[in-house]
């Protein structure tokens, strides 16, 4: 690991424990609060602190971590603070193991692929050169707000999941089970086979059409979205009373459908000059069974 790489990720875990300072203090001032109201303000003042840091080394990417990070501590302080007793330890320990295993892999891929505080994400890069002297603005809003409130929003189900939820398990956790892990070891098998097409002698311009990605384009954002909705039938196993969570995954689902994979499209469109042909034959997301 190159000196500029480990300084830039001990600047970035600095970063980090600001953001939990700032969020336990949030907590601590809200002590009296509902817990779903706790949580957003905590996540908002450490996403506000994560901002002041992008702002001052003029990166972004200190936020790429955020989401990934976020979710297990607000769970946790969700269980802690269970409104009632009786609560589901067996699906609160597969809701916490989900939760865990997705922002482990998502963490994971950010260290391996981030190169120093010179790296910026692709899309931030592009969306400066378009937003001009707004760009702090937009950065603020649409790159470390909405994403914040996207993942609070798909992390609604899982209270009534950990704190609220007396019902016993049923068929319903037996297919947030499955959705859900099945849905983190596609994500998994998916970055595998993109890491190894990468490392391959491949040829300028080639496209990776095998294994997973013969069946989807993009078969990672596909296991994103099904972890989402596999958290929230945790979420109505528990409590069917908390069915209105569901507009959590509903709005993940909607902006990777209609912003990020578009995006994703564009810069494939532009960089390979087959990718059209490949669109013809390949399905976007939902893979393909044949």
């Amino acid at each position: 690991m190159s000196d500029s790489r480990t300084r830039g990720l001990a600047i970035v875990s600095l970063a980090y424990v600001a953001a939990g300072a700032a969020a336990y203090s949030a907590v601590s001032a809200m002590a009296d609060s509902h817990p779903l109201w706790t949580a957003f303000a905590a996540d908002v003042a450490a996403t506000l602190v994560i901002f002041a840091f992008s702002f001052a080394f003029n990166n972004s990417s200190f936020y790429d971590a955020y989401w990934s990070v976020a979710p297990l501590p607000i769970a946790l302080y969700w269980s802690a603070v269970a409104a009632v007793a009786g609560v589901n330890s067996v699906r609160q320990t597969l809701v916490f193991a989900v939760i865990a295993l997705w922002g482990a892999r998502l963490t994971y891929n950010w260290i391996r692929g981030w190169t120093g505080l010179s790296h910026e994400d692709w899309r931030y890069v592009k969306l400066r050169s378009q937003s001009g002297n707004l760009y702090w603005i937009v950065s603020l809003v649409g790159l470390h707000m909405m994403p914040t409130l996207w993942v609070f929003g798909g992390l609604l189900p899982v209270y009534p999941a950990v704190a609220v939820g007396t019902r016993p398990l049923n068929w319903i956790d037996a297919v947030a089970t499955m959705m859900a892990f099945g849905a983190i070891w596609i994500e998994a098998r998916a970055d595998k086979e993109l890491v190894d097409f990468r490392r391959s002698n491949r040829k300028p311009g080639e496209i990776l059409a095998t294994g997973l990605w013969a069946r989807s384009r993009h078969p990672n954002y596909f296991g994103e979205m099904s972890v989402w909705w596999g958290l929230f039938l945790f979420g109505y196993a528990a409590d069917p009373a908390y069915a209105w969570t569901g507009i959590g995954a509903l709005a993940i689902t909607a902006m990777f459908r209609f912003a990020s994979l578009p995006m994703m499209e564009e810069r494939m469109l532009e960089r390979r000059p087959h990718y059209a042909d490949h669109q013809r034959r390949v399905p976007l997301v939902f893979p393909r069974l044949w």
